[in-house]
């Protein structure tokens, strides 16, 4: 009679032995704090005073030199450190209220060039703004040439919006900001990456500093700038400056490495020097990738947009902070929806910018190549005439075609409020119920099992499951990585925050790769589903915590969903795509063979989407990090929570940078196994 043998591969033996080693660890070691199998002694507890001090140093003592004062007519020796970054603050501060003077009007600017006595002795010293019909009818003009009436319409309508519901003016805060910062995160991405490009040396030592800047959550950023930059709007933009260039700078690397050598040749066969192959060769080629890298970094200013107000930033993000706070829902749904849209709005020209096709041989004469321009001149005067036909038609004090004062437009405020209402109301206990049931019988049980492990257990598992799954040089860093975390004194809660981001991973990966694998069996359900991931992926992380705070309040289960809802738009695209990319004539070979759809996509197309789909969960770990620390917000009690009370601490600087580190270390170590499983996969599918 025949039997059919049953063999487990040698890396499932082995990954089945270091599970029964795990829980043998777990069973046998006592929680004792002064076992070092349960926890290591805090090693490096005082790398935060180390660094404190370091920075004390840097700012109050470091090579004094003398300088001016006009104030006491006297010179004064002053730390060079502290007055190079107040130098760098004053000429960034001034860039922005430039900016927001052309968009709202003022005399900052004015003040800056000649004293505020003589501002105050001439009402005519003043920047007048320019009034939301011209700016609004500029960006429609702009919509209409990048990409024709659809984002012409959706940009009118965005900003329109936003004009009647009262939220011009910190939307026009929020944009001057953004008009800073990206542009020097730009040009800041832009050198780097073509250094990292020209030179292997560089880009080894850029790898690992963009891998750690990307992961570092973004309230780590705000407490060193603060001490170096002090607070306000400058201040915000140089946080949200180092946080938006890492992404310009690997696009710009990715873009000018996929130059064919056939175009490098022919510019060098032309004659070009080394300065014209770069500029007039490398990155026109280049081109679309670099602007879909201006595109991430405009995206990654307006996610600041909201954690830059804990510093002073002015805008639409310190309204809604002031409205979450104030458990103003419909205020805050206000403002957010007005974030999303400049958000959609800027994501939507950018990317049509990156993608029109230039005509360079195109014989136009002056009217026809500069008419959209002219167009702007003769919108500017209309707009102009109108504002001041304005001011005697609205006889109230504000004058609604110049400027539409900040709250005095509609609102649906009570709207919305009402609707909170209605939903507690009428599905209050069964709201409370599900928080309930998902706290006490799933959460709780999990972060106790989580605390339940002891260090060198947790060790084994993580160090062993790297070198079973990538070798042995993964499991080196891993181990370096999770050393780093146990030695401080915060292992617990890194712990903690390593069970919020396990479960919403695993719940987003589930969601994930199911939505991606039903909508790639439809060519229009794959493009409808990409779009909507492109939209949910615009929004600011901080808006998804304005829904859950609603239904669910400050817990542990709002953060959950916040969190599962952010991270499963990477796994449900890298599964798309992964799926899209098997070769039809395996489809057509699993189709003659018999196999039926489930078992097609279990035996084919599954291992071979598999190096895409595990890359979108190392994306969905890297979103659930950081979300998880922007729900400390709403209440956690993991890393994310301690880095907000460094915040508020005057030498918080070293707790802020330490703990940015465990957090990072975290991802980095999960992205460690996934990338290189990923990369061996594809070598193995003869994809590399």
């Amino acid at each position: 009679m025949g039997h059919t043998n049953f063999h487990l591969s040698p890396k499932v033996l082995q990954f089945l032995g270091l599970l029964a080693a795990f829980w043998a660890l777990c069973a046998l070691i006592e929680p004792d704090e002064n076992n070092w199998l349960w926890r290591l002694p805090s090693l490096i507890a005082g790398l935060p005073l180390l660094i404190n001090n370091s920075v004390d140093y840097l700012m109050y003592e470091w090579m004094p030199i003398s300088v001016w004062d006009p104030e006491i007519e006297e010179y004064e020796d002053k730390p060079l450190f502290k007055e190079i970054t107040r130098s760098i603050s004053a000429g960034l501060l001034f860039l922005i209220h430039l900016v927001r003077e052309v968009f709202l009007g003022g005399t900052k600017t004015i003040v800056a060039f000649t004293s505020w006595d003589f501002v105050t002795e001439n009402p005519w010293a003043q920047i007048p703004a320019l009034p939301w019909t011209v700016v609004t009818a500029g960006a429609i003009l702009l919509g209409y040439k990048l990409k024709g009436v659809e984002l012409a319409t959706m940009t009118g309508a965005g900003l329109i919006y936003i004009a009647l519901f009262g939220q011009w003016e910190p939307s026009m805060e929020t944009l001057s900001f953004v008009l800073i910062a990206a542009p020097i995160s730009v040009v800041l991405g832009l050198a780097f990456g073509i250094w990292a490009y020209k030179s292997p040396a560089a880009e080894a030592v850029l790898q690992p500093l963009l891998n750690v800047a990307q992961i570092v959550p973004h309230f780590s950023y705000l407490v060193p700038v603060m001490v170096f930059f002090g607070i306000g709007d400058h201040a915000g933009a140089i946080a949200t400056i180092i946080f938006a260039t890492p992404p310009m700078v690997r696009l710009t690397v990715l873009g000018l490495k996929n130059v064919s050598p056939e175009v490098l040749e022919s510019g060098m066969m032309s004659g070009c020097s080394s300065f014209q192959l770069l500029f007039k060769v490398l990155i026109p080629t280049a081109r679309r990738d670099i602007l879909i890298g201006v595109n991430q970094v405009i995206m990654q200013c307006l996610a600041m947009a909201v954690i830059a107000s804990f510093i002073g930033a002015k805008g639409l993000g310190y309204n809604l902070l002031l409205a979450l706070n104030g458990l103003r829902i419909g205020k805050a749904l206000e403002q957010g929806i007005c974030i999303v849209l400049i958000a959609v709005i800027l994501d939507r020209l950018s990317l049509a910018w990156a993608n029109k096709q230039t005509d360079y041989f195109a014989d136009l004469n002056f009217i026809r190549r500069y008419k959209y321009s002219l167009l702007f001149g003769l919108v500017f005067v209309v707009g102009i005439v109108l504002a001041y036909l304005g001011t005697f038609f609205f006889r109230d004090g504000f004058n609604y075609l110049y400027m539409i004062p900040h709250n005095k437009g509609f609102t649906t405020e009570q709207f919305w409020q009402a609707g909170v209402d209605w939903i507690w109301d009428t599905f209050f206990f069964s709201l409370k119920a599900f928080n309930v049931f998902l706290i006490t019988q799933i959460l709780m049980p999990m972060k106790s099992a989580y605390l339940g492990m002891p260090v060198a257990a947790t060790l084994l598992l993580v160090v062993g499951t790297a070198y079973i799954v990538t070798g042995l040089r993964s499991a080196i860093f891993v181990a370096s990585f999770v050393l780093f975390i146990a030695f401080t004194e915060w292992w617990d809660r890194a712990l903690i925050t390593t069970y919020i981001m396990s479960a919403s991973v695993i719940i987003s990966g589930i969601i994930g790769i199911t939505v991606g694998t039903l909508a790639a069996q439809h060519p229009v359900a794959a493009r409808s589903m990409l779009l909507i991931c492109d939209t949910f992926q615009t929004f600011p992380s901080f808006i998804y915590l304005i829904p859950v705070i609603m239904l669910f309040g400050v817990t542990d289960t709002s953060v959950l969903i916040a969190v599962v809802v952010y991270a499963t738009v990477p796994a449900t695209r890298y599964t798309i795509a992964g799926l899209q990319s098997v070769p039809p004539s395996l489809h057509d070979a699993g189709s003659m063979s018999g196999v039926n759809r489930i078992q097609r996509w279990l035996k084919i197309e599954l291992p071979m989407s598999f190096p895409h789909i595990a890359l979108g969960i190392n994306q969905t770990v890297v979103f659930a990090l950081s979300m998880v620390i922007i729900g400390a917000m709403i209440g956690t009690d993991d890393l994310g929570q301690f880095i907000l009370k460094a915040l508020s601490d005057k030498n918080g600087t070293g707790n802020g940078l330490v703990l940015g580190l465990c957090v990072a270390f975290i991802g980095l170590a999960v992205d460690q196994v996934l990338r290189t499983w990923a990369n061996e996969r594809k070598k193995a599918l003869g994809l590399a």
